[in-house]
């Protein structure tokens, strides 16, 4: 079984930096690509960014291009978000989500990612 443990979130002030970490466990983590989404409260879950499964070709949402920064240790069979520069309307929910089938590509969209971790909260103060 699949298992997805976000960790890492919390309250910072805005211009300030957290790191998102996301576990991975149930199958072979180095095969598959894995996204980094976030919702809001009252707004539908977004795309933030996503890797391919060889650490190659990262692809970010407008929102998070030049400010975050995303990255896999397949060692550790684990992805991360680096955030810096945060704004308040960084403020959400953030979610890892790994697709159900291997794929050179890099996902982007909800419906291309099958597996989902619970989400750990980001509040950025002003």
């Amino acid at each position: 079984q699949v298992q997805l443990v976000e960790s890492g979130g919390g309250l910072v002030q805005a211009g300030g930096s957290l790191r998102l970490s996301c576990a991975a466990s149930g199958r072979a983590f180095r095969n598959y690509a894995m996204g980094w989404f976030r919702q809001a409260p009252g707004k539908e879950r977004e795309f933030v960014a996503a890797i391919n499964w060889n650490n190659n070709n990262p692809r970010y949402a407008d929102s998070a291009k030049g400010r975050f920064t995303i990255s896999r240790d397949n060692a550790k069979n684990t992805v991360y978000l680096q955030m810096d520069s945060l704004k308040p309307e960084d403020t959400a929910v953030y979610y890892c989500a790994s697709p159900r089938s291997l794929t050179i590509a890099t996902p982007y969209r909800n419906d291309e990612y099958h597996y989902w971790g619970q989400g750990t909260q980001v509040t950025v103060s002003s």
